[in-house]
């Protein structure tokens, strides 16, 4: 199902621009507002969590649009999910595509590259329910850890992820180029699991190489 090297190669590069767009830039609507940790548990609204089929995509696209800037296309969609170790997930509520999350499968971790809730659904708790679905995936004999980026002025985001017992690993300079802004990398890690692997900078290598 892989393109092949150069064209994962060119679109891990176009991603870079758009990792976790969710909790990276700065909300269009509030954008990661809805993920942040203002309800009680008791207010949360209940969703059914499973894979992204493709008749889910005009529900996604209508999120992905309603809550970014630099919107990710179908096309962006599609070539992601393609590769084989990148999985889409959505939230649904009576039929109904509230929310999505696509995430990539590595070695040691799982790392999240886009993420939104649908603009009326926020502060509900469906970010946190799918925080949760894929925190479950985590293993101690195998992948350990979720990584992903959030720029540093995106506040809400850091919060939110901060109330999920993720903490900021690394800063990675110059990371979003239409703005040439910081992004923190961001972890969660099974509380067993002491060690950083060695891969942390697995996807990040270009951007590592202008840290200070």
């Amino acid at each position: 199902m892989s393109d092949g090297v150069p064209a994962k190669r060119r679109m891990e590069s176009k991603r870079k621009v758009r990792d976790l767009q969710s909790a990276g830039a700065q909300p269009k609507e509030g954008r990661c507002h809805s993920m942040t940790a203002g309800r009680n548990l008791k207010e949360q609204v209940r969703v059914h969590i499973r894979w992204m089929i493709r008749r889910d995509m005009p529900e996604v696209l209508q999120t992905e649009r309603q809550s970014f800037e630099h919107a990710w296309s179908e096309e962006d969609f599609l070539r992601c999910l393609r590769q084989r170790n990148c999985i889409g997930m959505v939230a649904e509520i009576e039929e109904n595509v509230v929310g999505f999350m696509i995430y990539e499968l590595h070695k040691t971790k799982l790392h999240v590259l886009n993420f939104a809730v649908a603009p009326q659904y926020r502060r509900l708790g469906i970010g946190r329910q799918m925080i949760h679905k894929l925190i479950a995936k985590l293993s101690s004999h195998r992948r350990t850890r979720v990584t992903l980026a959030v720029r540093e002025t995106n506040l809400p985001a850091q919060l939110f992820f901060r109330s999920m017992t993720f903490r900021a690993v690394k800063v990675l300079r110059g990371y979003y180029e239409d703005s040439g802004e910081d992004a923190f990398l961001m972890q969660y890690q099974l509380p067993n699991d002491t060690a950083l692997s060695d891969d942390l900078d697995e996807i990040y290598d270009r951007v590592s190489s202008r840290d200070d």
